[in-house]
């Protein structure tokens, strides 16, 4: 497939039109013109770009890439490495982060849901989706599906009123502060990727469960819905890498 036409199928499958972002979806860095092998990752490393040389892939797709908003311009030391390697074997780079996040078959939030088996009933906004279990669910019983599903033990922050969640709400990755957005909601817990010092005390307070299930872990399976979509429609060879960061 022609390196910017696969551009085009997934701008429009993502909608990426639709979004303003703290960094540039899409091709970011342009190689050879025809790609059969792609490579996808969480995000952009010098490990994940040796994997796919060693691979021979023309393409890596990942959720964070390069040339953040207020990231540092100059391209010296790791950055540098990186870019070269790339440039020298002539890959392309794609990056498609709120897309990513947002779309609602194949975003990170959507895979949170189903993998813990969540009936997505609505939305805080657009980055904060709600709904309920089958059945009243624990705060242990959800620790422990976050901890097999996700394969990382989350950190948990319960209050004492009620150990019982009959409805949750979550933000994959980077969502800690959007606790503050969804008390008004009567929610019983939260659900993110990182979490902030302050976290604690606002989830105390409002008598929220809180539940941190890592930046990596919670936006791991985003990536890959699209690769698989990706596979199924346009027969691409893909490979997801699971290069594991606890974070």
């Amino acid at each position: 497939m022609n390196n910017f036409q696969l551009e085009k199928i997934i701008n429009k499958k993502l909608n990426n039109h639709l979004f303003h972002d703290v960094i540039p979806n899409g091709l970011q860095i342009e190689g050879t013109k025809y790609i059969k092998k792609i490579i996808t990752g969480v995000s952009i490393c010098q490990k994940l770009i040796n994997i796919a040389i060693k691979k021979n892939a023309q393409a890596i797709i990942v959720h964070h890439g390069f040339f953040w908003k207020n990231e540092c311009s100059k391209i010296i030391k790791n950055k540098k490495k990186r870019l070269k390697s790339i440039l020298e074997n002539n890959i392309n780079i794609y990056n498609w982060h709120l897309p990513l996040d947002i779309h609602k078959t194949l975003g990170n939030n959507i895979q949170i849901a189903n993998q813990l088996n969540i009936n997505v009933l609505g939305k805080i906004s657009d980055l904060i989706l709600w709904g309920k279990f089958n059945s009243p669910i624990s705060v242990l019983n959800l620790f422990n599906k976050i901890h097999n599903k996700f394969k990382r033990k989350p950190l948990c922050f319960q209050h004492n009123k009620n150990n019982i969640i009959n409805n949750i709400a979550w933000c994959s990755g980077k969502g800690q502060d959007f606790i503050k957005n969804i008390h008004e909601f009567n929610i019983d817990a939260f659900l993110t990727g990182e979490v902030s010092e302050d976290t604690l005390h606002y989830a105390y307070e409002n008598k929220i469960h809180f539940f941190s299930a890592g930046h990596y872990a919670t936006e791991r399976y985003g990536i890959q819905a699209l690769g698989i979509w990706l596979m199924k429609k346009y027969n691409l060879d893909i490979e997801f890498i699971e290069l594991y960061n606890p974070v």
